[in-house]
């Protein structure tokens, strides 16, 4: 039989192999499906496509591509201001970076899927603030260097069901 000084060792031992565990768990990457139709930007060069993640439900937000150590460059994530669903009018959005292994750009849309705001090269584990600066409904994020390389720009359009139902591009 053992003593209990002995007891209280290994039941300690145990709960601090389980709290690892967990930790270990908690700090795994989500991947999240990709959507079956691509998300589109109207650039003057042409239209952009990614295959996009949907983060809309607070769990797949709140991961993002935290603790993601590869992220596709045709791939995006994008993400629905929170803050939107409580209110009629549009918030300024808030993202952060803890926890992010890789930079990104960030891409700021209002509700019909206008770009407002970009921030470009956010640094990797940071845990500042990005703020679109202004309301936003969406933010898309990419590799860093994809805004710059593919001339994103303000003003420009983007198109997905999930940003703006059926719409259509301003070409058409």
């Amino acid at each position: 039989m053992l003593k209990p000084f002995r007891r209280g060792i290994i039941i300690v031992l145990a709960l601090l192999f389980i709290l690892e565990v967990s930790v270990a768990i908690a700090k795994k990457s989500m991947e999240f499906p990709v959507h079956p139709v691509p998300l589109e930007i109207q650039t003057k060069q042409g239209m952009v496509s990614y295959r996009v993640e949907i983060a809309f439900t607070p769990t797949h937000a709140a991961a993002g591509l935290m603790y993601r150590t590869d992220f596709p460059r045709d791939r995006a994530m994008i993400f629905r201001n929170q803050a939107n669903n409580k209110v009629k009018n549009e918030q300024k959005m808030f993202m952060w970076m803890a926890n992010t292994p890789l930079p990104l750009d960030m891409i700021f849309l209002n509700a019909e899927g206008i770009i407002v705001s970009i921030v470009q090269k956010t640094s990797p584990f940071s845990t500042d603030i990005i703020s679109s600066e202004v309301p936003a409904t969406f933010a898309i994020e990419v590799n860093a260097g994809e805004v710059s390389e593919k001339k994103i720009e303000k003003g420009q359009r983007v198109l997905h069901p999930e940003i703006c139902g059926k719409c259509e591009s301003d070409t058409k």
